[in-house]
C-alpha cells in the first residue's frame, strides 16, 4: 500500500474545477491553487514558490506525481519549504505561456510536467520539467538551502532574467509588467 492510498485528508484542490488539479486532491503535499491566497503567503512568510504545471493527458506529470507528489518524505520537504502551487495549464495557458518561456530560455528546451521555482514576487529563478524522485528532493533541498542563506541573490537572478528575456523578445516593460498583474489576478 503506498503513503497516498492511506490517506483520507484532502488538501485545497479537493474546492478546484479542474479535472488535472482535483487529481492531486489527496497528495500530501500542501497545494494551492494559482492565486492571491499563495502569494500571499509566501511573502509572509518569505518562502519561495514551486510552481508545477501539467495537464490530464501529461504522462510524465502522473509519473512524477506519484514517484513525489505522493511521498510522504517529499512532501515534508515540499511544504517545509516552499509555498506548493499547482497549475493545468489548460485552465491557465496564461501562466503555462509565461514560464514556459522561462523554462525555454534558461534550459534550451520545454515540457510538461514544467518546475518552477519562484520568489515571493512570482520571478523564477530555477526551472525544469521531469525530476526523477531523488534528483527532484535534492534540488528541493539545495535551492531551499541557497534561499536560507541568500535570498536576495534569487531574487536578483530572477530579475535579470526577466530584463534580459524583455530584452530579447523587445516586449516593453510596461507589456510584461501589466502581464505579471494581470497573472496575480485569481
Amino acid at each position: 500500500m503506498s503513503a497516498s492510498e492511506g490517506r483520507h485528508n484532502l488538501n485545497r484542490l479537493a474546492k478546484a474545477k479542474s479535472p488535472y488539479l482535483l487529481q492531486h486532491a489527496e497528495n500530501p503535499v500542501d497545494w494551492y491553487e494559482w492565486g492571491t491566497e499563495a502569494f500571499e503567503k509566501a511573502k509572509r512568510e518569505n518562502k519561495p514558490i514551486f510552481l508545477s504545471v501539467g495537464y490530464s493527458a501529461c504522462h510524465w506529470c502522473h509519473v512524477l506525481a506519484h514517484e513525489s507528489f505522493e511521498d510522504e518524505v517529499t512532501a515534508v520537504l515540499m511544504n517545509n519549504h516552499y509555498v506548493n502551487i499547482k497549475v493545468d495549464r489548460e485552465e491557465r495557458p496564461d501562466v503555462d505561456s509565461l514560464y514556459m518561456t522561462y523554462l525555454q530560455a534558461t534550459a534550451g528546451g520545454g515540457g510538461w510536467p514544467m518546475s518552477v521555482w519562484l520568489t515571493p514576487d512570482l520571478h523564477p529563478f530555477f526551472a525544469g520539467t521531469y525530476f526523477p524522485k531523488g534528483k527532484f528532493r535534492q534540488i528541493l533541498e539545495k535551492l531551499a538551502d541557497i534561499w536560507k542563506s541568500d535570498s536576495e541573490r534569487c531574487i536578483m537572478n530572477g530579475k535579470q532574467v526577466i530584463e534580459h528575456l524583455r530584452d530579447a523578445s523587445k516586449v516593453s516593460k510596461y507589456c510584461f509588467t501589466m502581464a505579471a498583474v494581470g497573472l496575480t489576478q485569481a
